[in-house]
């Protein structure tokens, strides 16, 4: 196994572990013997235990982060809603480990990652807020209020997202197609059975 090859490896392993098992109870002791190697090729690669976590944290955030502003770059709004609430579903449900870590490890780490699952949701908010100011202005609604309805869009799809992670039910096209009739209808103009107006690609966070 080439150098690039086992750091790679060493990436697997600790996110498996540290979304299993979380931060402080995972052990460079373990990691190494998952990967069937010595502990000083850990430290060799990472520095130790805090290198690793926050390398796997660094990849899954650039993975998710790209996955949501690409999202918004293009497409008419209601579009641009279905396809951030797809990005984010489809990220937990083929990176599952990786949105168990952003969410339930960014806190009490140690490790100066406390508030990076935290900054990712202000930076989609700061992309969602773009836009809406400049819908808002198109249609005459006030520009300064795009901030506040933009926390809200990104906070609702946030939670719903995180509830999903562990129910998995219904699938994630008709989690999304709720989400976005609710942001766009509101509760009294609530669609019987929203359907959604654009598709999600199959595969889109592979490794």
């Amino acid at each position: 196994m080439t150098g690039t090859q086992r750091r790679q490896q060493l990436i697997e392993i600790g996110r498996s572990l540290f979304a299993e098992r979380g931060y402080d109870a995972t052990s460079v002791e373990e990691i190494a013997q998952r990967a069937q190697v010595s502990k000083p090729v850990v430290y060799e690669h990472f520095g130790g235990k805090e290198g690793l976590y926050a390398v796997v944290v660094d990849r899954e955030m650039s993975m998710l982060l790209d996955m949501i502003t690409s999202s918004l770059t293009r497409n008419r709004s209601r579009v641009r809603l279905e396809q951030v609430a797809l990005a984010l579903l489809t990220y937990i449900e083929e990176r599952t480990d990786g949105f168990r870590i952003l969410v339930r490890d960014q806190a009490g780490t140690g490790t100066g990652e406390e508030s990076r699952y935290s900054s990712l949701l202000n930076e989609a908010v700061n992309e969602v807020a773009h836009i809406l100011a400049g819908d808002f202005g198109r249609r005459e609604l006030d520009p300064g209020l795009a901030t506040l309805y933009a926390q809200a869009l990104v906070g609702m799809v946030s939670t719903a997202a995180t509830w999903w992670l562990d129910v998995r039910e219904p699938s994630k096209e008709v989690v999304a197609a709720h989400l976005v009739n609710l942001c766009w209808n509101g509760l009294s103009g609530l669609e019987s059975d929203p359907q959604l107006d654009s598709e999600w690609p199959t595969g889109a966070a592979a490794d």
